[in-house]
C-alpha cells in the first residue's frame, strides 16, 4: 500500500469520541449596541472591565467591534494574520521528525484557520474562547467544528461566562466544568490590553474628524445662496421661496426694486485640519499593528523606506508564530489527545521559510576561499550544478548576484 493510502487510512480510522458526551454552552443574542462612541465612553467601558468586584467586558468588547470596523485596522490587521496562514505547518515528534500522518490528521479533521485565527484575535481583543463539537458532513463522516463564543458575554478575571447578558443570575463557571481545556479552549489574558484598546482613541478621533469633513462638504462644498425680502409680505415670501427652489433648473428670475440677492462666500479652508487629524490617527494605527507606516505616505516614500517597515512588520510575524506555537503545544495538541483525534508527543511547529537571498550573499562570499556541496547547492537554490567547467564562461559566474 502507498504512503498516501496509508496516511489516508489513517486519517479515516483515526480514533473519536462519541458524540454528544459533552455539555454545549447556548447563549440568547443581543442586538449590538451601534450608537456612536466617544473617549468618555471607551474611559467608562474600561473602569467596568478594571471593576475588582463584579467586572464585565460587555461594553468594552462592544467598542472593540465597532473600532474594528475602521477599513485601515481592518487592512492592517488582515495583512498581519495573512502572513501567517501562508507559512506551512508539520507536527513533529520527540526526535524532530516530521510526523506525516498526524500532520494530514490535522489538515483534514481539525479546523486550523477557527483555531488560529482565535489565537491571533488575543492579539487585539485580549482573550477569545472557542467551543469544538463534532459535525457531520455530506458524506456521512464526523468533523471537528469550532464555533467562537462572544467576548462580551466572558469574563476571563472570575472566569464566568453569561448566557444573557440582561440578567446576570444566569450564569457558568466555565472553569470548574470537564468540558474546559477539552471541548471549551480559552486562549489570552484579560489582564493585559490588547492592541484595540490602544487603538479606540485613535479611530474614536478619526471618526469624528470624518463626520466634520463631511458636514464641512455638505454646507460649504457648494456655498449657500440668500436673498433680501420683506418677510412680513406673505406674496413676496412665497414668490422668493419659489425662485430659490426653482434656481437650480432655471438660470434668471426677477426680484423687485427692494429687493437684494447675493452668492455667500465659501469659507476659507478647504479641509487640511481634518486631512491632518485622520492621516495622524491612520498613521498610529499603523505603527499599533505593523510597527511601522506601510504604503500609505506616497509623497515621502521610497523603497528603502518601506522594505525597512516590512522587515518590522516580519519581526511582529515571527512573534506571533511563537504565540500561536505556544497556545497549539500547551492548550490545543492536550485537547485533541483528549478527544481522540492525535496521540503521543508531538509538537506543533511552522515550517519558516529562509531567507534565500541572505543565504546566497553568504554562499557567494565563500565561494572564494571554500568548496560547496553542490547536491546541496541544487536543492537550495534551485540549480542544476553538473560539475566544474573546464574553460572560462561568458555567463554569469557562481560569484555573480544570482538574484540580480
Amino acid at each position: 500500500m502507498s504512503k498516501e493510502k496509508n496516511i489516508q487510512l489513517a486519517v479515516e480510522t483515526a480514533p473519536r469520541t462519541k458524540k454528544n458526551q459533552h455539555k454545549k454552552i447556548e447563549w440568547i443574542p443581543r442586538a449590538t449596541d451601534t450608537t456612536r462612541k466617544d473617549i468618555m465612553d471607551w474611559r467608562r467601558a474600561v473602569k467596568m472591565a478594571e471593576n475588582s468586584d463584579d467586572p464585565s467586558n460587555a461594553k468594552l468588547q462592544n467598542i472593540y467591534e465597532q473600532v474594528m470596523n475602521d477599513a485601515l485596522l481592518t487592512s492592517q490587521a488582515e495583512n498581519r494574520q495573512s502572513k501567517l496562514f501562508n507559512i506551512d505547518f508539520y507536527l513533529r515528534n520527540t526526535n524532530g521528525d516530521i510526523d506525516e500522518t498526524q500532520t494530514a490528521i490535522l489538515n483534514d479533521d481539525v479546523p486550523y484557520r477557527e483555531i488560529i485565527t482565535a489565537i491571533l484575535e488575543t492579539i487585539y481583543y485580549e482573550y477569545s474562547m472557542l467551543q469544538l463539537d463534532w459535525k457531520t458532513d455530506v458524506e456521512g463522516q464526523d468533523r471537528l467544528i469550532a464555533k467562537s463564543l462572544p467576548r462580551p458575554n466572558i469574563v476571563p478575571q472570575t472566569g464566568m461566562f453569561y448566557y444573557d447578558l440582561a440578567d446576570p443570575t444566569k450564569h457558568l463557571k466555565f472553569r470548574e466544568e470537564k468540558e474546559y481545556g477539552i471541548w471549551w479552549l480559552e486562549f489570552g489574558d484579560a489582564s493585559k490590553r490588547g492592541l484595540l484598546n490602544k487603538a479606540v482613541p485613535h479611530i474614536l478621533m478619526k471618526s469624528f474628524a470624518q463626520s466634520c469633513w463631511a458636514e464641512l462638504c455638505e454646507i460649504y462644498g457648494i456655498p449657500p445662496r440668500y436673498i433680501k425680502t420683506n418677510t412680513q409680505d406673505k406674496a413676496l415670501l412665497n414668490r422668493a421661496e419659489r425662485m430659490m427652489k426653482d434656481m437650480g433648473a432655471a438660470a434668471w428670475f426677477i426680484i423687485d426694486e427692494t429687493e437684494e440677492f447675493k452668492f455667500a462666500e465659501g469659507v476659507s479652508t478647504n479641509g487640511d485640519v481634518y486631512r491632518n487629524l485622520i492621516k495622524l490617527c491612520n498613521n498610529e494605527t499603523s505603527l499599533l499593528v505593523s510597527g511601522a507606516i506601510i504604503g500609505q505616505d506616497t509623497e515621502n516614500g521610497n523603497y528603502s523606506k518601506e522594505q525597512s517597515s516590512r522587515e518590522v512588520l516580519d519581526e511582529l510575524v515571527m512573534r506571533d508564530i511563537v504565540l500561536v506555537e505556544n497556545n497549539w503545544n500547551n492548550i490545543v495538541i492536550p485537547a485533541l489527545k483528549k478527544i481522540g483525534i492525535l496521540q503521543g508527543d508531538i509538537v506543533f511547529k511552522y515550517d519558516i521559510p529562509e531567507d534565500l537571498e541572505a543565504l546566497w550573499e553568504k554562499v557567494k562570499d565563500a565561494m572564494n576561499n571554500y568548496e560547496f556541496d553542490t547536491e546541496w547547492l541544487n536543492e537550495k537554490f534551485g540549480l542544476k550544478i553538473t560539475g566544474v567547467k573546464q574553460t572560462p564562461s561568458f555567463g554569469l559566474s557562481m560569484s555573480e548576484d544570482f538574484f540580480a
